[in-house]
């Protein structure tokens, strides 16, 4: 699944991208470790790549919320 990501680059996150049709949240850090997130809503998601802290957004509101798969 190629989701398209944009930069984000702040807070430890270098880039992420959201899948609306799949609900699939797709996060790269910044040591290059990708994951992706299932089952995420879209407001989650829109709040996530708006967010001023991107790192404490996930860590708060997705992390431990939604099951995840490492892609890299």
């Amino acid at each position: 699944m190629g989701i398209e990501r944009k930069s984000i680059q702040r807070g430890g996150i270098k880039s992420a991208g959201y899948d609306r049709a799949q609900r699939v949240l797709e996060i790269e850090f910044d040591g290059g470790r990708i994951v992706q997130h299932t089952s995420v809503g879209e407001e989650i998601a829109r709040r996530f790549l708006a967010s001023g802290s991107p790192m404490s957004y996930y860590r708060d509101n997705i992390e431990d919320e939604f099951s995840q798969r490492a892609v890299r």
